[in-house]
């Protein structure tokens, strides 16, 4: 791309580049930028936080071909022409975020308009946001706004009724859907009637009748709607600073072919795994992908002959793509994992199936909701440590609502990490013994001294918006204000650090990935407010903070700096 740089500043010495020059007036205004091609940025005048190993802030730094050059003043050191500068006038730069565990896939593949409403705290607030995003969709077009929102999250506690849909959207059908219920309005509701769908009086559906309307939307999602579909969600996470996405996968939907004996489940959570990852293959084949997605692959055969695992790594190489969309993984199931662990029952296959993916080299990471499965994870880790260590291979536990301190030294002496996530954000303290914490044990497991780092499980059932999550690392209070993971909460820096540089480790991206270093990925963000400082920014307006500017590999990708 240089070579064409400089024959573009030779332009009009001769009468062919005159012609050229002529012909360019054909081409879109960003083809005829010559830099355009530069990912060359040097953001200066800020206070930039590093997140290595001294945690230096520094108020310069520059990014040469999509990975940084000079952290702190360049001191006069040649710099490309195309070298963008942008005064940062004090603001604030921290390394791009990272989600270490959600379903981005899952939301790359909504059906419909899709609105983000997991910010909302009232139902008006909701249907504001359904209305305008209605304003900007095609006639007849559906409006949908599936998971990461339950009805706690609401000052009203409930659903919205078909009548608030209506006044909000009366010109669009519209899906309303959480993980269960459902709600739609009147052009939905007869829609999925004429499908033979039960929809009651105020729009509500209910069980296998929710299932089915969504079954019914993706039935008539084309392939550019779903590509349309993953450009909104990666847009949406940019403008918040998440700039790497560790994607856990999807339930194989009991309609997709092939599955053999793979356990199925329906619903908001659910695919077809051979299908879903499409849009997401096409923006990165158009190089339109702007975010950094990392995959691991769900399996959960029921048999002892583990068909569909065995495939996975018989056929798909570890750690293989490049730096915008990588297989990184299995995880975060490779055995059926919905058994009764209260009862003492656990998945047959279970240690067959993490054997095999030890010896095949892979990362791996274990779904958890209960301390019974926490420690049935870690006692199966230890079995296959046994025969093949997985020190080098980066395994961790996910989630992690408890946890108790035999479990936390055997897994820190054979190198397992601890992936925790906020979902209790929105689900609250419902199910945690009286008087505990309703987790995850944040600064346990930080103070414990093993590998730890955080995100969000998001996609389908808990919060996206990295800053709610961190708000929840933070304060222990849940999206009702109640304060339910006491004596678990940590400090700012410490919430950011478990966001960005420590969880490059948890894909084998450690040394690329994570904080503002020399010869690592250009990735970081600009914010709208400082942090670090509680004067400036409250408790409570951590929620409200994004990125101004957020640059991935050099490349700015959201600007709404003014």
């Amino acid at each position: 791309m240089r070579f064409f740089h400089s024959i573009a500043r030779c332009a009009l010495r001769t009468p062919v580049l005159m012609l050229l020059a002529a012909l360019a007036t054909a081409i879109p205004a960003a083809a005829q930028d010559p830099c355009s091609w530069s990912r060359d940025v040097r953001l200066v005048n800020g206070k930039i936080h590093t997140f290595d190993a001294n945690d230096r802030v520094v108020n310069e730094v520059t990014i040469q071909e999509g990975r940084i050059a000079y952290v702190g003043p360049a001191a006069g050191r040649k710099l490309d022409p195309c070298t963008k500068t942008i005064d940062l006038h004090g603001r604030v730069v921290v390394p791009g975020l990272i989600d270490n565990h959600n379903h981005f896939v899952l939301f790359s593949h909504r059906p419909g308009y899709d609105v983000m409403v997991e910010t909302a705290t009232s139902i008006p607030e909701a249907m504001a946001m359904l209305k305008q995003r209605a304003q900007t969709v095609p006639s007849g077009a559906w409006v949908t706004a599936i998971g990461d929102w339950t009805p706690r999250l609401f000052k009203e506690n409930r659903l919205p009724a078909l009548a608030e849909l209506d006044q909000a959207v009366p010109d669009h059908p519209v899906l309303f859907a959480t993980f269960g219920p459902a709600v739609t309005n009147s052009l939905g509701k007869k829609f999925f009637e004429s499908k033979g769908i039960t929809v009651g009086a105020t729009g509500a559906l209910a069980g296998p009748a929710a299932n089915a309307a969504l079954g019914e939307l993706r039935k008539i999602q084309t392939p550019e709607d779903a590509i349309r579909s993953a450009e909104y969600a990666q847009s949406y996470v940019l403008r918040y600073g998440l700039t790497t996405s560790v994607d856990m996968g999807v339930f194989a939907d009991p309609g997709s072919p092939g599955l053999q004996d793979d356990f199925t489940f329906p619903g908001i959570a659910s695919g077809n795994p051979w299908s879903v990852y499409n849009q997401i293959l096409a923006l990165d084949h158009r190089q339109k992908l702007d975010e950094r997605v990392r995959l691991f692959m769900i399996s959960m055969d029921q048999s002892a002959a583990l068909p569909i695992l065995t495939e996975r790594l018989l056929n798909v190489f570890p750690d293989f793509g490049d730096n915008m969309l990588r297989v990184s993984g299995i995880g975060e199931f490779a055995s059926p994992w919905f058994s009764n662990f209260a009862g003492g029952q656990h998945p047959a296959n279970y240690e067959a199936a993490l054997q095999m993916v030890a010896k095949h080299g892979w990362t791996y990471q274990q779904h958890t909701l209960s301390l019974a499965e926490v420690q049935f994870t870690a006692q199966t880790y230890e079995k296959v440590n046994a025969v093949t260590p997985i020190a080098d291979l980066h395994w961790s536990i996910a989630h992690v609502p408890s946890i108790d301190p035999r479990t936390i030294e055997a897994m820190k002496s054979i190198g397992v990490g601890m992936a925790l996530h906020g979902w209790k954000y929105l689900q609250g303290g419902q199910g945690t013994p009286a008087g505990q914490p309703a987790g995850p044990p944040y600064k346990t497991l930080l103070e414990s001294g093993i590998h730890v780092g955080a995100g969000s499980d998001a996609g389908d059932i808990s919060i996206l918006d990295p800053w709610y999550e961190i708000y929840y690392m933070v304060t222990g209070k849940d999206c009702t204000g109640a304060l339910i993971n006491p004596g678990e909460q940590v400090t700012r820096r410490q919430a950011l650090r478990m966001y960005t540089a420590d969880n490059g480790w948890f894909f084998h991206q450690e040394n690329e990935l994570g904080s503002i270093e020399t010869g690592k990925l250009g990735d970081l963000i600009v914010l709208s407010g400082d942090y670090f400082d509680p004067q400036k920014v409250s408790d409570e307006g951590i929620k409200q903070i994004h990125s101004l500017l957020t640059v991935v590999g050099g490349r700015v990708v959201y600007n709404d700096l003014h």
